[in-house]
């Protein structure tokens, strides 16, 4: 008999603790269970299972054969889920988290290119800059910026992203441009409210590293918000260059403290380790690398993407 099926059989009556139970489970007849195990048993040469009348017990070499199985059982099932990911379509229902700004502004343009190729796969965006719980909220995969703190999630890094720090010319023609970093604390300054070193901005340069303590009169949890504050002529921002490409190519805002150098910034897809066979959640991830990847997306803006 099959080797691997009495196995699996074998496994099925250890799990079930009835030779009836796995007949009734794997849709056989008793006997042929039976003879599933009796036949394991005499390839081994070893009593995988104490019989009588009234129940059925595992040996010590039973249980220890049945923890054998179950491991390698599961080994081939991920081995041929992993070889059929790779043929199968993209199908079924994506739910997807990105931060607000970023969606917007970069992920959501690249979403019909891939509807377009992956026709039987449906997405389901949700922005926020709030960190969701992928696994309670329900959902396939996130797109994280910046440090990603330790989970059991699976992360790709997709592009990195430096900050820039820039004022309108309204502003400027105000205050005068600012030009060293210690300069700011004398200027208004839009803070971004999920920022991990709170009132603070960072720069760089010769190996010396600087951590300006800020202060201003508005502070958002949105990237745009601040943006369009700057645009205004509130005060000067400190933000990723995605959000602020457009107002920098066409002079809506003027990069400041250019002398310095900024943080650089990881952009990942994060997803649980149980999704990532998935077709739809694979095929989604690499049209993403591949979009970031374009140098066309961050042209003289030093945003170097993924290696």
């Amino acid at each position: 008999m099959d080797h691997i099926q009495g196995m699996q059989v074998f496994l099925k009556v250890a799990q079930a603790g009835s030779l009836s139970a796995a007949a009734a489970q794997l849709d056989l007849s008793k006997s042929s269970v039976s003879k599933h195990v009796s036949a394991l048993e005499r390839r081994l040469g070893v009593l995988l299972l104490n019989r009588s009348t009234r129940r059925l017990s595992l040996t010590e070499l039973g249980m220890a054969y049945r923890d054998h199985c179950a491991r390698i059982l599961a080994d081939i099932e991920e081995t041929e889920q992993a070889i059929q990911a790779h043929t199968t379509r993209a199908k079924g229902r994506l739910k997807v988290n990105a931060p607000m700004s970023f969606g917007i502004l970069h992920l959501a343009p690249l979403l019909p290119g891939f509807m377009a190729a992956n026709p039987e796969v449906e997405i389901d965006l949700v922005l926020n800059d709030r960190r969701v719980d992928l696994i309670d909220e329900g959902f396939d995969l996130a797109i994280r910026i910046g440090r990603l703190d330790d989970s059991n999630l699976i992360a790709r890094k997709l592009a990195a992203v430096g900050f820039v720090c820039a004022a309108s010319d309204a502003y400027l023609a105000r205050h005068r441009p600012p030009e060293v970093p210690e300069d700011l604390t004398r200027h208004n300054c839009l803070r971004y409210t999920y920022n991990r070193l709170p009132g603070e901005w960072r720069f760089s340069r010769d190996g010396e590293v600087l951590n300006v303590r800020i202060s201003g009169n508005f502070q958002a949890n949105n990237g745009e918000a601040l943006r369009e504050a700057a645009l205004a002529g509130l005060g000067i921002i400190y933000q990723p260059v995605f959000i602020v490409a457009g107002e920098l190519r066409a002079g809506r805002l003027r990069p400041l403290l250019e002398a310095w150098s900024t943080p650089t910034i990881d952009i990942h897809a994060v997803f649980p380790e149980q999704r990532q066979m998935q077709p739809k959640l694979r095929h989604f991830v690499d049209h993403l690398a591949e979009a970031l990847r374009r140098p066309e997306l961050w042209p003289d803006l030093h945003c170097p993407v993924a290696a």
